[in-house]
């Protein structure tokens, strides 16, 4: 029986050595061929991805054409235009794929915005790095200008941060869940999705960034999926990392998971989101599995679950 599932593609499943659109379109081809695997053996599917270098050429592109007469976006327009042209990208990519196996079905990018809470105690203290490398002076002159944090990065420059609040709601899901449901491959939540927050006006967008395997934990939450799949650069996760005494996880509980996120195992800004984000979804969806491996290794699926699986506790092992 098919499962709902939830592909969270990391950074090398769209963009390697070349940020030309020929280069992304060529990486996302490759992709598309992988995922379609998941699709045969009939899986409905629905795929996230990430937009962190996208994102931050388009900032730049922004910031060297800004003038009074041609302004510069804010990073909330920006990611809406990145998530349309990978969506656009990996769509067209997706379709090619299932036609070439012929499977009658079709992909539907969604634009997505990304509920935050504007008192997220993440944007008393901003820590994602966007946008281009600057000299101090010219960091200086900007922040005056706008307000906006740059810090020191690493003896490179001073570079603008923005914070990274967590998603409280996908907007969008009840789209994404009737075109599952209808029989359609979708592509939302692109970049971690739109941030923005409520107001009295309605919903604005605001400058910061999601982190997108936590809009991926919360979309896969809400359209009840079986498994959330998080895809990057290796097969599994390990502990005790670089050490005589590494290994890697296979089959894990919630428990025993956090408590790997507690002796710090995990590096911050590499695996730990992943870990983090595969934490919020299992919580609030006790009878899911979710795994972290690479996008190699996801056609291993067929025969079971591979990389690292993780599942609680009381998991009922008939329940999906």
């Amino acid at each position: 029986m098919g499962k709902k599932i939830v592909v969270a593609l990391g950074g090398n499943a769209i963009l390697t050595d070349d940020p030309t659109a020929l280069g992304q379109q060529k990486v996302l081809k490759e992709t598309a061929e992988k995922l379609v695997a998941l699709v045969k053996q009939g899986h409905e599917l629905v795929i996230s991805h990430g937009n962190g270098p996208q994102v931050g050429n388009l900032l730049n592109q922004q910031m060297n054409a800004d003038s009074e007469i041609n302004p510069a976006l804010p990073l909330d327009s920006c990611v809406a235009m990145t998530q349309g042209s990978i969506g656009f990208w990996l769509q067209n990519a997706m379709n090619e794929a299932l036609k070439e196996e012929n499977i009658d079905k079709q992909t539907a990018s969604i634009i997505t915005q990304c509920l935050v809470d504007k008192d997220d105690p993440a944007f008393m203290n901003p820590t994602k790095p966007v946008g281009p490398f600057l000299t101090e002076e010219e960091a200086k002159t900007v922040a005056e200008k706008d307000g906006s944090v740059y810090i020191e990065d690493a003896g490179r420059g001073w570079r603008k941060v923005v914070a990274s609040p967590k998603p409280l709601e996908i907007i969008e899901y009840p789209i994404v869940e009737n075109l599952v449901k209808n029989g359609f491959i979708t592509i939302s939540a692109g970049g971690g999705g739109i941030p923005v927050i409520k107001t009295e006006e309605g919903i604005k967008g605001i400058e910061a960034v999601i982190d997108k395997d936590f809009a991926a934990a919360k979309l896969a939450e809400l359209v009840k999926a079986d498994y959330l799949i998080i895809l990057t650069g290796v097969d599994y996760v390990f502990i005790n990392y670089g050490k005589e005494n590494q290994k890697k996880l296979e089959d894990v509980t919630l428990t025993e998971l956090k408590e790997y996120i507690n002796q710090n195992q995990f590096a911050a800004g590499s695996m730990l989101p992943k870990v983090e984000a595969v934490v919020n979804f299992l919580e609030n969806s006790p009878n899911a599995k979710a795994v972290i491996t690479s996008l190699d290794n996801i056609a291993n699926l067929k025969d079971e679950l591979t990389g690292t699986v993780v599942k609680n506790n009381n998991y009922l092992e008939n329940a999906i």
